[in-house]
């Protein structure tokens, strides 16, 4: 894609304004190195689209990536060039929080999603112990309602069954409590007060869920009221 402009923004563009390029950076700058990492943090990307951004990426000087030692597979590195788009990403995501949460659909609340970003946001030095159990109950979902977040010693597994192991902490909300809370459009205060969340467990541990489950980075973003109406300008 090429605009024939000197134009630093047209520049900027052609490397990165093609579909998935800019959350495949997202996902490396989270230190997402392995190509089924990638494709999980990106969801329905198919792995052939997924291979062309990232060889596109490579010649771009955006990654770089390195062979796994013993295995079959490479694993992807951010570029200084890549690493410098941090607080654009940053500015993005704190723009969309004001201008375009009024087009976030229903449908977008996807709870395979969801869980995958509440996964990698658990602290386990916050937690008690070598090894936890968190159970997430999914009031609004008629199928995969339960989900458990299995935390031993530093790695936290997602599980869709039952580890068979006590839990710690049980929270029980809808999809979209879930994600106001971690993303902070509303606290947990607010929500179990209003009985919109239910959270059981170890007292130590309930007290304060943001010290060991971290909020989403845009948690302190500024929000700002989007007018239900557009107006435009009136020509006389």
């Amino acid at each position: 894609m090429q605009y024939g402009q000197f134009c630093p923004i047209a520049k900027a563009t052609e490397i990165l304004g093609e579909k998935w390029t800019i959350l495949i950076i997202r996902e490396l700058l989270m230190e997402r190195r392995r190509f089924n990492e990638l494709q999980r943090g990106l969801g329905d990307i198919s792995p052939a689209l997924l291979t062309s951004r990232l060889k596109s990426l490579e010649e771009q000087g955006m990654l770089a990536r390195k062979k796994i030692s013993g295995q079959k597979g490479y694993e992807y590195y951010p570029t200084e060039a890549c690493r410098a788009l941090l607080p654009v990403l940053i500015s993005l995501g704190e723009w969309g929080l004001c201008w375009a949460r009024h087009t976030v659909l229903d449908a977008d609340f996807d709870v395979e999603f969801l869980m995958f970003y509440l996964e990698r946001s658990i602290d386990p030095t916050k937690l008690i112990g070598n090894e936890s159990v968190i159970r997430f109950k999914f009031t609004d979902l008629e199928e995969q309602r339960d989900w458990w977040l299995l935390v031993k010693h530093d790695t936290v597994d997602l599980c869709l069954k039952d580890p068979g192991k006590d839990v710690d902490v049980y929270l029980t909300c809808t999809v979209r409590t879930m994600h106001d809370v971690w993303m902070g459009e509303r606290t947990y205060q607010d929500a179990i007060r209003s009985g919109d969340l239910y959270v059981q467990g170890e007292p130590a541990l309930t007290r304060n869920i943001k010290s060991w489950l971290k909020p989403s980075v845009f948690v302190d973003s500024p929000r700002v009221p989007v007018p239900d109406t557009v107006t435009m300008p009136v020509r006389l």
